[in-house]
């Protein structure tokens, strides 16, 4: 009894039945998981076999091969309970003729009996020399129905049709079209806190545990509670990792944007989808209602390719990645130690000096070209507490500049456009309608001159020369209207720049302290020079531009002779000071190298005894 179970179990009939959504689409219900059963079934009753069940592929491609009911077949066969395998027809079985005849390879050493009852395929009767062509019949079917589904999802994604079907992240459906999206308020609250701490200077790695800290849900796991996403999620429910923080960061969507061909296949075999270079994404602006502001974006971008050590201090410094150095345009390394270091011991006192607290910036091509004992451009060296100052000070000045007079402030920024008055703006309007005119007028001259030529009424030559006159003409006024196009879309974007910058101000009532949200928000890039010393004192001149409207110089007020004495009487003291210092560091080192410790003379060696001359 148990000898005849044991038969059983490894005498199997598997009846394998596979589906996908092409086939589904293409074929409709004659090639239906029920359909499959009710052939199969019919057949092995009808030609006794026995041990029959049933292994189902639904939803998979035949041009993949780790499908879970083929993989369970597979591991049957390879374990010897496997005699016969029974497909519809070979489509079911696979649609990559490569991989197809390995299996069936396979399965003629295993000793698995193969059929496939409407392709008239029985491996007992034999081999059959046109199996091979109907492979590759079938994967050339698969191939042509990939082709159709890429060109029906590049005409929607071309279209302007979101091809995701799963909102992100601080959006839901919309109730009445599953199509649109509208905003989810407690999520976009999120999302939005992520970006404000973004220009707060915080990298994805430190929003993450700060979010984790707080017991913030992460995406996955709220939107599987919200019913969002099917998928289920049920474990750390707070556990956000810099990964997800740098996605949403980097999502044009939030502005309220359509994103598609984000991500493409090589292949209709591709298992995965691959991310394409953002070159090849088709973006449509204004398809649903925005969570972050374009400038918050295009700021919080700007930040993340900036790469910021965190030093001793556990956290970066704001400025890095603005500091450029203006006579080689690399960036200035910051170098802060936020303790004393030991500088000079007295060898006669054994007193040890410290040098203070750094927090300086240099050039960075001078720091590589010293570690190779080369010479590459100069220091550049300055002190972040001035950056800082300076900083704060322009920013001041500029925004109190801008709320006393906001037409005045436009005004001057449309003035260093390089189109300088809205009547000019007209007149190259005006020009660009002109010139476009003319050159659809060329287009029809060029078509009007070719059918001449075809029909005999203009010779080859004359049609020659008429023609390239024609193209020198036409390429002359696009040129030309191209950068008249150029101009007034500098003057429309400079006057767009002012009316950013003055939201920008707007945000914020007062500046008390330079924080890291307005060094990130106001400032584009700062040029430090080489400091100057040929006036006796120490210049160094630093260029600011601020965001959206670069530098912004203001005439500064007369200063008060009082201020002015009072500033030289300074200057003479320091210069005292400087000479004093000098001259005490001279004396110092005299001092030192006449009072550095002599060494004890070594004791002369013992000369033996003479010993008495013998007679």
């Amino acid at each position: 009894m148990n000898t005849k179970r044991q038969q059983d179990s490894e005498n199997l009939t598997i009846l394998y039945e596979r589906l996908s959504v092409d086939d589904e689409q293409r074929s409709g219900d004659s090639n239906s998981i029920i359909n499959q059963k009710r052939i199969l079934e019919e057949y092995a009753q009808k030609h006794g076999f026995r041990n029959v069940i049933h292994i189902t592929d639904d939803g998979h491609s035949g041009t993949r091969f780790d499908r879970p009911g083929f993989l369970q077949a597979m591991e049957l066969a390879e374990a010897g309970k496997v005699r016969n395998w029974l497909v519809k027809d070979l489509s079911r079985y696979g649609r990559d003729h490569l991989r197809v005849g390995l299996y069936m390879e396979r399965m003629r050493e295993l000793g698995v009996r193969f059929i496939a009852i409407q392709d008239n395929v029985d491996t007992s009767l034999g081999e059959d020399d046109f199996m091979p062509f109907r492979n590759i019949i079938n994967e050339w079917a698969a191939r042509d129905s990939s082709r159709k589904v890429k060109a029906v999802m590049k005409n929607k994604g071309m279209s302007g049709k979101r091809l995701t079907t799963v909102p992100i992240y601080g959006y839901n459906y919309h109730p009445d079209d599953k199509t649109k999206w509208i905003i989810d308020a407690e999520a976009a609250a999120i999302v939005k806190r992520i970006y404000q701490m973004t220009i707060d200077g915080m990298g994805p790695h430190e929003i993450a545990k700060a979010l984790a800290a707080d017991k913030v849900e992460r995406p996955s796991y709220y939107m599987n509670r919200r019913g969002i996403v099917p998928y289920s999620v049920t474990d750390s429910p707070h556990k956000w990792n810099g990964a997800t923080v740098a996605s949403i960061i980097s999502k044009p969507e939030y502005m309220g944007h359509t994103v598609n061909f984000r991500f493409r296949k090589d292949s209709y075999k591709d298992k995965r989808a691959k991310k394409a270079p953002e070159d090849e994404w088709v973006i449509f602006p204004d398809t649903h209602e925005g969570i972050i502001e374009s400038e918050t974006w295009e700021n919080a971008q700007k930040l993340r390719k900036t790469v910021k050590r965190v030093d001793s201090l556990g956290e970066a410094n704001p400025l890095t990645g603005k500091m450029l150095c203006a006579d080689c345009g690399a960036r200035m390394y910051n170098h802060r130690k936020p303790y004393e270091t030991p500088h000079y011991t007295n060898p006669n006192t054994g007193k040890t000096y410290m040098r203070a607290p750094t927090d300086v910036y240099s050039c960075s091509t001078h720091g590589k070209g010293q570690r190779g004992f080369e010479e590459a451009c100069s220091l550049h060296h300055i002190q972040t507490k001035v950056v800082r100052e300076l900083v704060l000070e322009t920013i001041r000045e500029v925004s109190g500049y801008v709320r006393g007079s906001e037409e005045e402030f436009t005004r001057r920024v449309r003035e260093a456009s390089t189109v300088q008055r809205d009547e000019a703006a007209k007149s190259h309007r005006k020009r660009i309608a002109k010139n476009e005119k003319r050159i659809a007028e060329l287009d029809m001259l060029f078509r009007k001159t070719y059918e001449d030529n075809a029909t005999g009424k203009l010779s080859d030559e004359r049609f020659g020369q008429l023609s390239s006159g024609y193209e020198a003409e036409q390429a002359d006024l696009k040129q030309q209207t191209a950068a008249l196009q150029a101009e007034v879309d500098a003057f429309d974007a400079d006057s767009a720049k002012a009316d950013r910058f003055i939201e920008l101000v707007k945000r914020y009532k007062d500046f008390p302290e330079l924080t890291g949200s307005m060094i990130n928000e106001f400032v584009d890039k700062i040029l430090v020079y080489e400091a100057d010393k040929s006036s006796g004192k120490r210049e160094q001149r630093v260029d600011i531009y601020l965001s959206f409207i670069g530098m912004f110089p203001l005439e500064k007020p007369e200063r008060d002779p009082a201020e002015v004495e009072e500033e030289q009487r300074m200057d003479a003291i320091r210069a005292k000071r400087r000479e004093y210092n000098r001259r005490y560091q001279a004396r110092r080192k005299v001092r030192d190298k006449v009072l550095q410790p002599v060494e004890p003379r070594q004791a002369p060696e013992e000369i033996p005894e003479r010993q008495p001359k013998t007679a």
